[in-house]
């Protein structure tokens, strides 16, 4: 299945801003991350097709994933 990911911030600096990816069907939202080589305590929002979303969530084909670290600065 085809999945778009989006990664904003940090999380795309030598990554990627967005991609469209091949995935197995029934990866969760954490599997990604981990195949991505993202620490998932770098993930602070989550959304699927603009639905704020959970890690254990499962992705399906054509879905939009955008990933955001946590929200820095004082």
């Amino acid at each position: 299945m085809e999945i778009t990911v989006k990664l904003f911030a940090s999380l795309g600096r030598e990554r990627f801003d967005e991609k469209e990816i091949q995935m197995p069907n029934g990866i969760t939202v954490l599997d990604l991350i981990k195949k991505l080589k993202i620490d998932p305590e770098d993930v602070s929002i989550i959304f699927i097709n603009n639905r704020h979303a959970e890690l254990e969530d499962t992705l399906k084909d054509r879905d939009i994933l955008a990933l955001f670290p946590p929200v820095g600065g004082g």
